[in-house]
């Protein structure tokens, strides 16, 4: 397989932006805490529990009354990426003080992996882009109007869970007696996907279009009929907040009826969405959840032209869960993308 790199035109230190370095002065790359090569998942969990409880040791008051929320809150379940300027719930990056946001970052690192933190952080600096370089939206948007939301209180006994969000970005993660019983839902997000101009220019965010379209292209025939949904794309993605189960049945063509090298890329797709962003520990675990699954009943779903200057979209869904991609119609470097397991969203499957 033949994957797109990222190409930024200068090297970007990965604490660049969590701690609101300018794009014409980036400084040293600062050391950072991560979760050790050798954590288990059994030990990730009160390692996350340590993290987060040390983050909001550091917050005064004030801070610390808006970033946590009773477990039962109704926002727990109020995940929204399509902000924009908007901040979301909790407390963002650009209200902290620089100390809370090294913790912030070490809360994130982890549970991402060093390809994952990338992703974030350029999703975040993209923010910077589209006011500077694109001129698009409020001149209040920018790379520290994220947030990080803490519900319930971390503990060993009790449920709990936090969210990090902010304009294309969502990451939630429930746990249940230090066990992380949920990673969704989840989005990462891109605009523009490819950089035009400016310092950062042919930054490549997100791999997976290239990946998803190469798939399809490779289809033809019998295979093309059965992977194609429709012809017009959606022009987004369906399964958006409050309409996480809007699907019905798997739809599009399963994966044990491709031919190897296309189910290979399927395999591919899968494991970019669903684990090469996670660190080691999380990613083991979504491994294990995915083997629960009919692999060979996993069905890869397209709509729209398969050309760059249109609109497209493709999902992959099983039984039990459901990943969608989509290009804005009329913005082909407008992505946007969700991964939901129904069951397990918001820890729903253990909670009960």
């Amino acid at each position: 397989m033949t994957e797109v790199d990222r190409k930024p035109s200068r090297d970007l230190t990965r604490r660049s932006a969590l701690v609101g370095i300018g794009a014409a002065s980036l400084a040293p790359a600062l050391p950072f805490v991560t979760a050790a090569a050798d954590t288990t998942p059994d030990a990730l969990g009160p390692l996350l529990r340590e993290r987060v409880v040390r983050w909001l040791d550091m917050l005064d008051e004030a801070q610390r009354r808006t970033a946590r929320f009773d477990f039962d809150s109704a926002t727990r379940r109020r995940w929204n990426y399509m902000l924009g300027a908007r901040f979301a719930n909790g407390l963002a990056l650009e209200n902290m003080t620089p100390p809370q946001k090294d913790a912030t970052r070490d809360v994130l690192a982890t549970v991402l992996s060093a390809e994952g933190l990338e992703i974030a952080e350029n999703i975040m600096l993209q923010q910077d882009i589209l006011r500077d370089e694109l001129r698009k939206g409020s001149r209040d948007r920018n790379r520290e109007r994220f947030s990080l939301q803490i519900y319930g209180t971390p503990s060993a006994t009790e449920p709990w869970s936090w969210r990090w969000e902010g304009h294309h970005l969502t990451i939630t993660l429930t746990m249940v007696r230090d066990k992380v019983v949920s990673m969704t839902p989840k989005a990462f997000s891109s605009e523009p996907n490819t950089v035009p101009s400016g310092p950062y220019r042919g930054m490549v965010v997100l791999e997976n279009e290239t990946l998803g379209r190469a798939l399809y292209a490779e289809l033809d025939g019998s295979l093309r009929r059965a992977a194609t949904l429709r012809d017009r794309s959606y022009g987004n993605i369906l399964l958006k907040p409050g309409q996480e189960d809007r699907l019905g049945a798997p739809e599009g063509l399963a994966l044990g009826d491709m031919p190897q090298p296309q189910a290979e890329k399927l395999r591919r797709l899968l494991a970019l969405y669903m684990t090469d962003h996670l660190a080691g520990p999380l990613a083991a675990l979504q491994e294990d959840r995915l083997a629960g699954e009919d692999t060979a009943a996993i069905r890869f779903g397209w709509a729209g032209a398969n050309r760059e200057d249109e609109s497209i979209y493709y999902r992959l869904q099983g039984a039990g869960f459901a990943i969608e991609f989509a290009t804005l119609r009329g913005q082909p470097q407008h992505h946007h993308t969700v991964v939901h397991d129904h069951a397990h969203n918001f820890g729903d499957a253990t909670l009960g």
